[in-house]
């Protein structure tokens, strides 16, 4: 060969090297990236040309999907009892994308993910078309449809665990959305996913309360406050008489007194008396006594201070703070920068209720593919131990006090033992604002304890004078523990 043609041939060479290098390049290299571009409308078509997968709920789904009749998606996501089951499914919106389970288990619902390898490479062969897995979750439909009810037109959510395995039973917030009506992709979707933003609906109902919203827990932290005690030796006998002066002056203060609400027995109380009535002086000076590193330490055993509690939707961080002392002594009574979700304060009447051990929150069981074959199977995993099973059992009996004859009266149970703590969050500059009404519980029975609850009424057109834990909240998280107890039945 001639010097000219063997540059030619050279050249040539290169050019189909670099060829292959960029070919590779963009197949191997880039293909995530250009996959997930935004202006990559092949993969959004793909996404929404065959029906997705299901949310199941006690072996039915609450999710389907239905043919567009119009444009490039073939199909777009419906939903059964929307409102009900938005906090728990999110939405999968052919305009606004997905969140919560339908945006974390996109691939699996869409048929796309690796676990579902067999079952797409079975549809190769035999020349079928994809189709999605399914996400069977730990919801119970009798008891989200007891929290859904029973918040009615109320601002607010409740939260229910299963405190042997952490499997979330119910998960509901009002007011809430169905998002069936901005699935698609038409200006009426448009128009009703804006109505619902919060710069045009200061209700906000997208918001997950239960899993999003953190309150004031008010008294139901008095549950928290009286196991740092027993943990950390300060008291060990719930009925001996506590050094708790009436009145009680906060620490560091010019004398300002913590008061109680109302007209209580609560100088020198013991623990289960003064959980019963609720006293704010003997919780108060409980964690001014401990300080604010014991509780801080206390709470975070519960799940507090913990960026990531995942469902497996993340939660938004519960906050026991690093204070002063005389705010620390709020924040015992559940006050001052103290701030919880109702998921978190479920957390805690759960590992009460389980003799002092947390398990980890989920709400997905398990995950399986098209031909139903698991492709994932959630284990239970302990979270923490906040207490020893005697101070667990301490606290119990504590509770089942306040139930028995206490402030928790409205959420007993013919034939079940009910453990319950009430609470009325301040809120608002100089609690100006109507307070929150909280109520947290759990059942148990000779077979075990399978549910623990916690309720918060943000708001409600109740008078403000009638604004109370145990009036709004403890008849829904009876209803709720009924309807699982009904369950196991």
């Amino acid at each position: 060969m001639n010097k000219p043609l063997r540059r030619v041939a050279i050249f040539c060479g290169l050019l189909v090297l670099a060829l292959l290098v960029r070919v590779n390049w963009v197949q191997f290299v880039q293909a995530d990236d250009l996959k997930n571009d935004k202006y990559n409308r092949r993969v959004a078509i793909e996404r929404y040309s065959t029906p997705r997968g299901d949310i199941i709920v006690d072996g039915k789904p609450v999710t389907g999907s239905t043919t567009t009749g119009s444009g490039d998606f073939k199909y777009k996501r419906t939903y059964t009892n929307g409102k009900m089951w938005a906090p728990v499914t999110g939405y999968a919106s052919q305009a606004f994308d997905a969140n919560f389970l339908e945006k974390l288990n996109d691939s699996i619902l869409t048929g796309t993910d690796d676990k579902l390898f067999f079952s797409r490479t079975v549809d190769m062969l035999t020349g079928g078309k994809q189709e999605g897995g399914n996400v069977v979750t730990t919801l119970s439909g009798k008891a989200q449809k007891a929290a859904f009810e029973g918040l009615g037109d109320k601002k607010g959510a409740v939260a229910a665990i299963n405190p042997e395995t952490g499997a979330i039973l119910a998960l509901a917030t009002a007011p809430s959305y169905d998002p069936s009506t901005f699935a698609g992709m038409t200006d009426k979707d448009s128009k009703a996913y804006n109505a619902l933003q919060r710069t045009n609906n200061p209700d906000d109902p997208t918001l997950n309360r239960a899993l999003r919203q953190t309150y004031p827990p008010g008294s139901t932290f008095k549950v928290v406050t009286a196991s740092a005690a027993l943990e950390n030796g300060l008291y060990t006998d719930i009925d001996a008489k506590t050094r708790s002066p009436l009145p009680w002056t906060l620490p560091d203060t010019a004398h300002q007194p913590l008061n109680n609400e109302g007209d209580l027995p609560c100088e020198n109380a013991s623990l289960r008396e003064a959980l019963r009535v609720s006293c704010n002086t003997v919780f108060g000076k409980i964690s001014a006594d401990l300080g604010n590193k014991a509780m801080k330490e206390e709470a975070e055993k519960f799940g507090f201070n913990n960026p990531k509690v995942d469902t497996p939707v993340r939660a938004s961080e519960s906050v026991y703070p690093k204070d002063n002392r005389p705010q620390n002594a709020m924040a015992g009574i559940g006050q001052a920068s103290n701030r919880a979700t109702p998921l978190q304060m479920a957390m805690v009447t759960a590992a009460i209720a389980n003799g002092g051990k947390l398990m980890q929150p989920y709400m997905v069981e398990k995950l399986v593919a098209p031909n139903l074959n698991v492709v994932q199977q959630h284990t239970p995993k302990e979270m923490s131990k906040p207490l020893s099973p005697e101070n667990a059992q301490k606290v119990q009996d504590m509770m089942e006090t306040v139930v028995e004859k206490g402030t928790g009266t409205t959420a007993q149970i013919d034939g079940v033992k009910v453990g319950g703590k009430t609470g009325t969050a301040q809120h608002g500059e100089n609690n100006k604002d109507n307070p929150y009404a909280w109520f947290i519980s759990y059942a148990k029975t000779d077979k075990g304890t399978p549910v623990a609850v916690a309720v918060v009424i943000e708001g409600s057109d109740t008078l403000r004078n009638d604004i109370a834990g145990g009036k709004l909240s403890a008849p829904i998280a009876k209803s709720v523990m009924e309807a699982v107890l009904s369950d196991k039945k």
